[in-house]
């Protein structure tokens, strides 16, 4: 179920023109989360993928590529066979994840020219960030499945101060290097488009903390970045 789409972007598949497909429907509940009206599996408003596809035969040539982000994507039996149609169009394919679900992850990553994946805890500690037990169990199976791939990807994180302490944060990015992470980036919480009002207004991690992030994380990664 398409839940929206963004016409263009130039930020969400690097180096390509876009178009973003956002799929309807997350299990997860993340307080940062900044779409929130994409949570429900079913909503008002659903756009039928075959409008979606007649948007993008109009815009071959102009476009080199579609992201399927969400919500979350793999949350949707019908992806896999969307993506190959978008791809018959002749765009690339780029996936915008959270890792909930390993195998149909690693279904669809043959059809994928990059994937953005978002790691939101320690993996121990993912409850905190998904309100949902055992959920950094599934999030790690799905990494392991991406680094084997070999499709091209960025790792991120969105950091917030009242959910992921520094210690945390330099907890996480040790365990995504040894796992063999060379693609990370820290992105800082946007209010834009969060309900979590709390959040909104509470503290969000100061310039001297992620200096000392983007210090001591540099050197552990191929390609780190600090995203505001």
């Amino acid at each position: 179920m398409v839940g929206g789409v963004t016409p263009f972007t130039t930020i969400d598949f690097p180096g390509r023109l876009a178009a973003v497909v956002y799929t309807q429907g997350c299990a997860w509940r993340c307080r940062y989360c900044h779409n929130s009206h994409l949570r429900p599996f079913q909503a008002d408003g659903a756009i039928p993928f075959s409008k979606v596809l007649d948007f993008l035969r109009g815009r071959k040539g102009l476009l080199d590529g579609v992201v399927f982000c969400g919500g979350e994507p793999t949350a949707q039996p019908e992806l896999p066979a969307a993506m190959r149609q978008v791809k018959a169009l002749g765009f690339e394919v780029a996936l915008h994840t959270a890792g909930m679900y390993p195998e149909r992850l690693r279904e669809v990553l043959a059809l994928c020219d990059w994937v953005g994946m978002d790691i939101k805890a320690p993996f121990h500690a993912y409850e905190k960030i998904t309100q949902i037990e055992n959920s950094g169990e599934s999030v790690k199976q799905s990494l392991r499945f991406l680094l084997d791939s070999g499709v091209d990807h960025e790792v991120r994180t969105t950091v917030h101060s009242t959910l992921l302490s520094e210690e945390e944060l330099l907890e996480m990015a040790g365990e995504l290097s040894r796992l063999g992470v060379q693609n990370y980036a820290l992105q800082t919480f946007q209010a834009r488009g969060c309900s979590d009002e709390a959040l909104n207004i509470s503290h969000i991690s100061g310039e001297d903390v992620l200096n000392r992030l983007n210090e001591a994380l540099s050197p552990a990664f191929k390609s780190f970045k600090i995203r505001n």
